[in-house]
């Protein structure tokens, strides 16, 4: 019966902290290309728009350093694209692979040494 599966719940915000708010809040809006949806300097505080999902900034003086545990993974139409931005914006790159199952991916550190993903399936 459908009245007993409970509602699953959607990832609303990853939240990243960080000891670099400016440098970490310019670089996922100006250089991977999020749109800014809150941002209080005041607070340490930014929102930017992920798709369906949400980045926070969370400023944090004692934040701890990158973690090779997690990534985030960010879906983009075109990747020569955003290869050519992340390159403009002094990003560390990877190279480009192709998997596969045919989709296209470029890993990349943010400016507090996180490992980003961003992939793109193939056009047809």
């Amino acid at each position: 019966m459908a009245a007993d599966i409970p509602e699953r719940p959607s990832l609303y915000a990853v939240e990243l902290r960080t000891a670099r708010w400016p440098d970490m809040v310019a670089w996922y809006r100006d250089v991977l290309g999020l749109r800014m949806l809150v941002r209080s300097a005041e607070e340490g505080f930014a929102l930017l728009a992920a798709g369906e999902t949400r980045l926070a900034v969370l400023a944090r003086p004692q934040a701890a350093g990158s973690s090779d545990r997690w990534s985030l993974a960010f879906e983009v139409t075109d990747l020569d694209e955003a290869r050519t931005r992340l390159a403009a914006g002094s990003a560390d790159l990877g190279e480009t692979r192709t998997h596969d199952e045919g989709y296209r991916e470029l890993t990349v550190a943010d400016p507090d040494g996180n490992r980003i993903r961003l992939f793109s399936w193939p056009t047809r």
